[in-house]
């Protein structure tokens, strides 16, 4: 284990966060909502200890293998939230360090869920903070870093895997900082023109750029009561089919940059995503047109909870809640499902069910016909039997801790099985609201501190895929070699 390794490039990580609470900074200049000092306080704490740790762990060797790269990724996630939650406690706005430690792990895991229950007392530059972070936790932090500090290593591959969400990670360009800086241009490029569209629309420029990070890290956090609620049905189709375009895989985007239309367009996991969304808004609709007065409200209603729920964002327009039980029981199902790999959601992913699905029929035919050799294909190529093993495993503990975190939950007096299990479902999904007393038009604000610190794990295990965080638990992990 190169134990200097991992805290020098924490270090590196800490001084990026430093540099990135400028923005919100200022935000609260601009605007001069008392947000200076906290934020200002917080920069020096988290550029001094950047700097303490690259001076003091200085490494002998910068090589990062497997190990290392998921226990920085795991400690990174959770050091980054611990010291983003501060501006939140030290302006007083969230006074709790547990519900802030909510709040900033819930916003740099995209998840949206919150303990806030009148967001809108909150000042300008910490609704900015708190929509900022999903921005950043959508690519991701270490995504990021080796954007923008490519020299750290020759073995960067390994956090980038650890941290991107999805199977597998792959390059775009044969070096590793060249690909990083090609995902933050495909994400920047999608982030300015939805920002655009939504000014367009006549949506005040804050506003518009609260809701663009929160559509492009499919985070959800709202600066409304309402959510979305109280906008055009113009700007909510925006965000809607923003929503959408942010659960396809970047690398189809490359694809389609590059011209290479016809690979971009075979993607097996893209036209399973589509199909999954036109039908889970097809019955969503039909069972919800009794609630509105038109076949059109009834539709964009359908749209944006099914598009905003499978790719794990957490906006709302109506309170679904209240909706027919097969409307709400599909949108439950949405949420593990998610949306595809190589995307800023979360869930299991399109192509883990899709291959799991191929596994199973696989079996089936194979009791069947016992002496039939036959092979699992996906996106037009044969899957090796590794890769089908890894995918069932993780299947397999993924059900085991949403158990485990659902149990553990129960033992909250007050909240009912459902707003449980929708809870850790949300929580675990990186999606936001869940049903009953976490529904979207309620908090998690009733949730105890053991609770809330419980979940906020829940948040970090689903983002970063169960591994890096289950790794970094274990004593071995520790161990020299």
């Amino acid at each position: 284990m190169n134990r200097k390794m991992v805290f020098y490039t924490i270090g590196r990580i800490l001084l990026l966060e430093g540099a990135v609470l400028a923005l919100p900074l200022a935000v609260s200049v601009y605007y001069w909502d008392g947000g200076q000092l906290p934020l200002l306080l917080t920069i020096a704490l988290s550029l001094g200890l950047g700097l303490l740790f690259i001076k003091v762990f200085r490494p002998d060797s910068q090589v990062i293998y497997a190990r290392e790269g998921f226990l920085i990724t795991a400690l990174a996630w959770v050091i980054v939230s611990a010291l983003g939650a501060l501006p939140f406690v030290l302006s007083g706005e969230i006074p709790c360090f547990v519900d802030a430690f909510f709040e900033t792990v819930s916003g740099f895991t995209t998840t949206g869920a919150s303990i806030l229950t009148d967001v809108e007392v909150m000042s300008r530059s910490m609704l900015f903070w708190r929509s900022f972070t999903h921005w950043i936790g959508g690519m991701g932090v270490l995504v990021l870093m080796v954007a923008v500090m490519p020299n750290l290593s020759g073995r960067t591959i390994h956090i980038l895997r650890a941290e991107m969400p999805g199977p597998t990670m792959g390059k775009l360009s044969p070096k590793l900082g060249d690909t990083a800086k090609l995902l933050y241009l495909l994400y920047i490029a999608l982030t300015v023109l939805e920002f655009l569209l939504l000014v367009a629309g006549g949506m005040p420029l804050f506003d518009s750029a609260v809701h663009t990070f929160g559509t492009a890290g499919t985070g959800g956090f709202g600066i409304k009561a309402d959510s979305l609620a109280g906008y055009s049905p113009y700007l909510q189709w925006v965000i809607a089919v923003f929503m959408m375009l942010f659960g396809i895989n970047f690398n189809l985007f490359f694809l389609l940059i590059m011209r290479r239309f016809r690979a971009a367009f075979r993607s097996e996991e893209l036209w399973t995503y589509v199909g999954i969304v036109l039908v889970a808004t097809g019955l969503i609709c039909w069972n919800i047109r009794p609630l509105f007065p038109s076949f059109s409200e009834s539709l964009r209603h359908a749209f944006f909870q099914v598009t905003t729920i499978s790719s794990t964002t957490g906006y709302s327009t109506a309170n679904f809640d209240t909706w027919p039980t097969l409307s709400r029981m599909l949108l439950v199902l949405l949420m593990f499902i998610g949306a595809c790999a190589g995307s800023t959601a979360g869930g299991l992913k399109v192509s883990r069910l899709v291959l799991l699905f191929k596994t199973f029929r696989r079996e089936i035919r194979h009791l069947l016909h016992p002496r039939a050799v036959t092979s699992v294909r996906f996106e037009g190529r044969p899957v090796d039997s590794s890769t089908l093993i890894s995918v069932s495993t993780y299947f397999a503990i993924y059900v085991g801790l949403f158990v485990a975190f659902w149990f553990l939950l129960s033992f909250q007096p007050g909240f009912d099985g459902v707003s449980n299990f929708t809870a850790v479902a949300a929580c675990y999904n990186n999606i936001g609201p869940g049903l009953n007393l976490v529904g979207p038009a309620a908090s998690y604000a009733g949730y105890s501190p053991v609770c809330k610190v419980l979940l906020s794990f829940a948040m970090l295990f689903g983002r970063l895929e169960i591994y890096p965080m289950l790794i970094s638990l274990s004593p071995g992990i520790w161990r020299k070699n």
